[in-house]
């Protein structure tokens, strides 16, 4: 049996997991892919740092381009993030007529056409699972067991540190910055965690779904982001009494012949199967006219899981089923794309919470600019705030009011807003999120 030989850009977490599976199990990996896999070069940054996995001297170099352009290389996988000099790398790796797998979501969200379009034209593939939701196999779902489906509509939690963020402020009722320090010490997050926290990170992979899904290419700029970075402890706990969960949810569905998308805090039924993902936990689901809703959940990041979805992509190359799907995949654009349907006329319902001044007239004001804006309110609630003696104390108490709204759109609730910013009761800054029942 002719080996598969395989070179590997970047040694970090998950590349040192696949090195690690690559080395000690090669018999199992020989019965999956029906033939050797052989690691034959590796690139790291520097050749003398010691690693958790044994590799054969020989084989490090701390030129990753001579890894892309080796003869004795047939498969680049890819897995130092980021945009350059990893697309630079990639294709150089498909100009010497060699396949590449990557878990690089930030360069596929940004130069996939590009790419992609490289590829086919060089008869060679990109494979990607990792670089969508970690361990869950949602492109080979789509590209392979749902083909004969028209995917109607997409919804997923795509970042496991920020689902891990909010379960831990709801369930241990800690503080934002509480929740973000324990991520980090888990290994959940990053020093910097800003792409987690404030959505990124979910919106790039719902670009890379949406073009699988739908045959659109979009950036996160064209579609509502919003992170939980912004998000109180006090909004989980309304959100819960009301009974939903709050998760950062990624939005692609069919409405009248439009993409309706968004990546945002979203209130859902505690009823869903979404709403129960717990921890660093991650779940697709997808509805498909043929097949209705289906739900995918695993971990969608962290060494092994990753280094899994790696491995499964090495294994389809061996065998020729990556290059098959890639060619029936709608890449680079052949298919008419289904437009992004504008914001503003998003339809859906809304959670408000406005910390207003305990004093007359003060929910009046703000339902009477909701009503000015046709937004009807399906519940209202204000606890009871603490008796003040006009005597003696000074000031008026601050109180959190929650409003539930009817159906509406998002050009109406954007109009609304800039006339409750006006609103000498309502205190910056208040609260906006969608819901989805």
């Amino acid at each position: 049996m002719q080996p598969l030989r395989v070179g590997l850009i970047g040694l970090g977490t998950v590349g040192s997991g696949v090195a690690k599976v690559l080395i000690e199990h090669p018999e199992r990996m020989t019965h999956r892919a029906g033939r050797p896999l052989e690691l034959v070069r590796v690139a790291v940054r520097d050749v003398q740092k010691p690693r958790n996995v044994s590799l054969p001297g020989n084989i490090l170099t701390d030129d990753p381009r001579a890894v892309a352009v080796d003869p004795s290389v047939d498969v680049v996988i890819e897995l130092i993030g980021g945009q350059s000099p990893a697309k630079e790398l990639v294709l150089t790796a498909l100009e010497a007529g060699k396949d590449v797998i990557t878990a690089n979501k930030a360069l596929l969200c940004a130069e996939g056409t590009v790419l992609f379009t490289r590829a086919r034209n060089a008869g060679r593939c990109i494979a990607f699972e990792a670089a969508i939701a970690g361990g869950i196999p949602v492109v080979h779902v789509l590209g392979q067991a749902l083909a004969g489906n028209q995917v109607t509509a997409i919804e997923a939690i795509l970042n496991g540190t920020s689902n891990f963020i909010l379960c831990e402020m709801l369930d241990r009722g800690e503080s934002y910055e509480d929740a973000v320090r324990k991520a980090q010490a888990l290994g959940f997050a990053e020093a910097d965690p800003a792409m987690d926290v404030d959505g990124t990170d979910a919106a790039q992979k719902l670009c890379l779904l949406t073009q699988l899904a739908f045959g659109t290419r979009v950036t996160p700029e064209c579609f509502p982001q919003q992170g939980i970075d912004t998000l109180d402890l006090t909004d989980l706990q309304y959100a819960n009494e009301l009974g939903y969960a709050v998760k950062l949810l990624a939005t692609a569905k069919l409405v009248n012949g439009r993409l309706e998308m968004h990546t945002q805090p979203t209130l859902i039924r505690r009823a869903r199967p979404l709403a129960q993902v717990d921890g660093a936990y991650n779940m697709v689901a997808l509805t498909g006219d043929a097949v209705g809703p289906t739900w995918l959940s695993g971990q969608g990041a962290g060494q092994m899981p990753t280094a899994s979805a790696v491995l499964s992509d090495l294994i389809d190359v061996a065998i020729g089923r990556a290059q098959s799907t890639f060619a029936r995949l709608d890449l680079w654009g052949e298919r008419s794309p289904v437009p992004v349907q504008p914001a503003e006329e998003i339809y859906r319902r809304y959670y408000l919470r406005f910390p207003v001044e305990d004093r007359p007239h003060v929910i009046a004001d703000i339902t009477g600019i909701l009503g000015n804006h046709a937004i009807s309110l399906a519940s209202v609630i204000q606890h009871e705030a603490p008796e003040i003696d006009d005597e003696t104390d000074s000031g008026t108490p601050l109180v959190p009011l929650v409003i539930m709204t009817h159906r509406t759109r998002e050009g109406q609730i954007r109009d609304a807003s800039v006339e409750l910013n006006q609103l000498a009761s309502v205190k910056q800054p208040w609260v906006c999120m969608p819901v989805s029942d």
